[in-house]
C-alpha cells in the first residue's frame, strides 16, 4: 500500500513539472511571436522611411525578448541610416553576441565593417569583413568591401609612416641645429677669451703699444727732465748759478760792513750842534 502511494506521488510530481515546462515554453513562444510582431511592424515603417517610429518598434521587440537578434540588428540599421554610427556599432556588436546561426553573424559583421568604414577606421573594418567572410565565404559584396578596406588601410598606414618619418627628420634637424649652435658657441668662446685677454693687455699699454707701467715711468722721467731743463746744469769745474749768487751776496755784505765802519770813523770827529731851547 505504501509503495502505491509513493508511485502516485512521483507520477503527480512529474506531471506537474511537465505541465509547468509546457507552460513556460508556450509563454516563451508567445513572447517571441510578439517580439517578431514588433520587428515586422518596424520593418514596415522602415519601408515607409519612418525611422523614428521603426526604432520604437524595434526597442519594443528587444524589451519583449532581449535574445531576439532581428530586433537588435534592425535597430542598428536604423541608427546607421540616421548617421548615428556609434549607436549603430553598439547594436550590431550586440547582434553578433546574440547571433546563433552563421548567417546572422555574417550580416552583423558585414554591417560592422560598413560602419567602421564610415568612421575611417579602415584597419578595423578589414578585420570585420574577414569575420563576415568566415561565416559566409560566398558573399561577393563582403569580399569587394574587404578589398576596398585593405586599400584604405594601406593608404592610412603609408600616410602615418610618412608623418612619422617627417617627424623624425624634423627632430634630427632640430638636433643638428642644436649641435651647430653648441659648436658655434664653443668656437666663439676661445675667441672671446682671447679678445678679453687682449683687451686686458691693451689696457696695460699706451697708444704706442707700451705697457702702462713703462708709460708711467717714462712720463715721470720726462717730467723730471722738464724740471731739470728749467735749471742750468753745472758743468764740471764751474760754479752753479746759485753758488755764484750766494758768493756775490756774501761779498756785498762784507763790502757793506767795511763801508759802514769807514763812515762811522768819519762821523766821530765832527761836533754835533745841540738843540735850541724855547
Amino acid at each position: 500500500m505504501k509503495k502505491l502511494v509513493i508511485i502516485c506521488a512521483v507520477l503527480l510530481t512529474t506531471l506537474s513539472f511537465a505541465q509547468d515546462k509546457e507552460a513556460r515554453e508556450r509563454a516563451q513562444q508567445l513572447t517571441l511571436e510578439k517580439a517578431n510582431s514588433y520587428v515586422y511592424d518596424g520593418n514596415e515603417l522602415i519601408e515607409a522611411d519612418n525611422y523614428i517610429s521603426a526604432e520604437k518598434e524595434y526597442r519594443k521587440a528587444i524589451s519583449k525578448a532581449p535574445s531576439i537578434v532581428a530586433g537588435t540588428y534592425n535597430l542598428g540599421n536604423t541608427h546607421y541610416e540616421k548617421g548615428n554610427y556609434d549607436e549603430a556599432l553598439y547594436r550590431h556588436t550586440q547582434a553578433v553576441e546574440k547571433a546563433i546561426t552563421k548567417t546572422e553573424k555574417h550580416k552583423a559583421y558585414h554591417n560592422i565593417g560598413n560602419i567602421l568604414m564610415k568612421e575611417a577606421q579602415c584597419k578595423e573594418a578589414v578585420e570585420a569583413y574577414k569575420s563576415a567572410l568566415r561565416n559566409d565565404p560566398t558573399d561577393d559584396e563582403t569580399r569587394y568591401n574587404l578589398v576596398v578596406a585593405k586599400e584604405c588601410a594601406a593608404q592610412q598606414q603609408e600616410k602615418k609612416d610618412k608623418e612619422e618619418e617627417n617627424k623624425d627628420e624634423d627632430k634630427d634637424d632640430e638636433n643638428k641645429d642644436k649641435d651647430q649652435k653648441e659648436d658655434d658657441q664653443k668656437k666663439e668662446d676661445p675667441k672671446d677669451e682671447g679678445d678679453q685677454d687682449k683687451k686686458d693687455g691693451d689696457d696695460q699699454k699706451d697708444d704706442e703699444g707700451k705697457p702702462k707701467d713703462e708709460k708711467d715711468q717714462d712720463k715721470g722721467d720726462k717730467q723730471d727732465d722738464k724740471k731739470q731743463k728749467g735749471k742750468p746744469k753745472p758743468q764740471p769745474g764751474q760754479l752753479s748759478p746759485q753758488q755764484i749768487k750766494n758768493l756775490l751776496e756774501a761779498m756785498n755784505n762784507q763790502e757793506q760792513k767795511v763801508l759802514d765802519k769807514i763812515n762811522a770813523q768819519k762821523q766821530k770827529g765832527v761836533k754835533v750842534k745841540p738843540e735850541k731851547d724855547w
